[in-house]
């Protein structure tokens, strides 16, 4: 048991590290065809940038909705989400000696309409236990024509950002010198990798939890999140040291809004139903927003992320594992179902 148990974990190990070179790949190929193709540095980050690296995360659920293990994949994006608002901005942050700079775009656009893709996914769930109740008390099955719902708001995000692309000017001499077909390979070859790899993450970290007894939704907040935020980290970090601040942080707030509009209705039109347990999906959507009014007040004072504030970030994420710990031990008086 021990052994198998030890395998496991190394294959966790090996299958983060692929997603991680696999996602390299695929962040610097989109990053240089956006910059190629001449779109302007919101969009690169919200858009290009952000899909890019948001992948590990889409081919996640896509493997637990096939699987027939859809809270594993739904947690990994809930905890990936609230992993990028709270670590990879601050991350990104203390790697520059300066503050990193923000600016109107993208508070009052990017981060707005993230809140409101928050909030339009949780009345979507709630759609659910309204209109299709399950068994259990407090829980509705997603059907696929409710999973529309947030993806036509996401059709709406890009109109949006076609819009600025439509009026960008980009550089007479934007991109000139990349090798596009090289990139598009490097891109199919990123692609290929972290699907891969993510099938053999999800299989490992479901044996880990059925052997622990860890509900799958916990796991998937937990673990699954932090292995496939590794991408979205390191591409923020290097924009925020190439003094790209807009891009490091519109591509946090682009890949959150595209895994929840995106990622998890792509898996319920894969599984054809999701049953959501609305008495856990609440606490965690509450995390979530807090986490991001607490971003968004950071990032528009002054409009930039100073060092302080990214301590704050930081703590503030600590406190949602140490909370998160305590409800799997049994710990705490309970705001998450133990069922």
């Amino acid at each position: 048991m021990a052994a198998n148990l030890l395998v496991e974990a190394a294959i966790i190990v090996a299958a983060t590290g692929a997603i991680w070179k696999g996602s390299d790949w695929l962040e610097t190929s989109s990053e240089r065809l956006a910059a190629y193709y001449g779109l302007p540095e919101v969009v690169q980050g919200a858009i290009i940038v952000a899909v890019g690296s948001s992948f590990p995360e889409v081919a996640t659920v896509v493997v637990a909705a096939l699987g027939g293990a859809m809270p594993l994949g739904v947690g990994a994006i809930v905890g990936s989400a609230i992993f990028n608002v709270l670590v990879i901005p601050a991350a990104a942050g203390l790697a520059t000696d300066d503050p990193l700079e923000s600016n109107r775009t993208l508070v009052y656009k990017e981060a707005q309409f993230y809140m409101l893709s928050v909030s339009v996914l949780l009345i979507t769930f709630a759609l659910a236990v309204i209109y299709y109740p399950s068994q259990a008390a407090l829980s509705g099955v997603v059907t696929r024509p409710l999973a529309l719902v947030p993806l036509l708001l996401y059709g709406l995000y890009i109109f949006i950002q076609y819009q600025d692309t439509a009026d960008h000017e980009a550089g007479t001499e934007a991109g000139s010198e990349i090798a596009v077909g090289r990139q598009w390979l490097f891109l199919a070859l990123g692609l290929g990798v972290i699907l891969v790899a993510v099938e053999q993450l999800v299989h490992s970290v479901g044996v880990l939890g059925r052997t622990a007894g860890i509900q799958e939704f916990l796991l998937g907040v937990t673990v699954l999140a932090a292995a496939t935020s590794l991408p979205d980290t390191l591409v923020s970090v290097r924009a925020a040291r190439q003094d790209r601040g807009v891009t490091s942080l519109a591509n946090v707030l682009g890949s959150n809004t595209f895994d929840l509009l995106v990622a998890i209705p792509l898996g319920v039109l894969i599984a054809g139903t999701w049953t959501v347990d609305f008495a856990m999906a609440v606490p965690m959507f509450g995390v979530l927003t807090a986490a991001t009014i607490l971003l968004f007040t950071a990032l528009r004072t002054d409009l930039v992320l100073s060092e302080i504030e990214s301590y704050a970030l930081l703590g503030a994420y600590a406190l949602f594992v140490g909370w998160i710990l305590a409800e799997t031990a049994g710990s705490t008086v309970g705001l998450l179902p133990t069922g």
